[in-house]
């Protein structure tokens, strides 16, 4: 069963509650600067907006990265990154128009 993430930006009040439980579910860690969700805020609104990678289909990341750690899942069809190959040198970082790839301090990879 695939499955998907949907993020209703209507109804984000800032709690950060998305980033908290994305970090424990994936770095067993209550911390926000590892969660693949950030939440943008615009201060002088009042307003939020939760994001995270849009799966491009024009993956700038994928097409960027010099030892060709981000693939496509011929399963899934998500880009995904392989720790393994991944080298930590962020240009994936620098060519998502979006900045929806995160790099991690404690890996060294994104």
């Amino acid at each position: 069963m695939q499955k998907s993430l949907t993020i209703d930006p209507q109804k984000c009040t800032g709690c950060l509650q998305c980033e908290m439980a994305c970090s424990y579910h994936h770095e067993g860690v209550f911390n926000p600067s590892k969660s693949r969700i950030k939440v943008f805020t615009f201060h002088d609104q009042g307003l939020f907006a939760p994001y995270t990678c849009t799966q491009c289909a024009e993956a700038w990341c994928l097409h960027a990265c010099p030892v060709d750690a981000i693939v496509t899942n011929h399963v899934t069809g998500a880009k995904e990154v392989l720790p393994t190959v991944c080298v930590g040198c962020k240009v994936c970082t620098i060519a998502c128009p979006f900045g929806t790839v995160n790099y991690n301090q404690d890996s060294g990879k994104v």
